[in-house]
């Protein structure tokens, strides 16, 4: 076979592909950036962006832009001490949002939003319990007013 026939086929059929993806991965929502109705979006591993500033007093909005079912769950030993604990399905404690994960609860099904508003200034890491493994995380950094 030509080798320019076969990298200019490959390089093609990438481009179809990836732009295939970025328009399923966005499904028409904007985040509030552009215009849209949240802040952080999720695609299938990851979070869009994973590091999101908020001030004080802000209401942060996580929405599912992807397929598959995710979660927003705080690592409770990181957040900053004074703080209210948060977690998609209202758990008060990672353990809790965790078994409440396995017992099928706690999950932000595609399209949906879920969002927490921050009181305390400091850096609040946070994870995707299904997708953890494969680097599913991020963080809130607040900032005071």
């Amino acid at each position: 076979m030509n080798r320019r026939a076969f990298l200019a086929g490959v390089v093609g059929a990438t481009s179809v592909t990836l732009a295939g993806c970025s328009s399923v991965l966005n499904m028409g929502s904007e985040s509030r950036s552009m215009g849209g109705d949240f802040d952080i979006g999720t695609s299938s591993m990851d979070f869009h962006p994973e590091k999101f500033t908020a001030t004080v007093g802000d209401t942060v909005v996580w929405k599912n832009t992807g397929m598959r079912q995710h979660t927003v769950t705080a690592y409770e030993n990181l957040i900053p001490d004074d703080t209210e604990y948060f977690a998609s399905g209202g758990f008060d404690s990672e353990q809790a949002a965790r078994d409440g994960w396995n017992n099928g609860k706690g999950g932000i099904l595609q399209g949906r939003t879920y969002e927490h508003t921050f009181e305390v200034p400091g850096e609040y890491p946070y994870l995707c319990i299904p997708h953890e493994s494969r680097g599913m995380v991020g963080t809130i950094v607040v900032k005071e007013k």
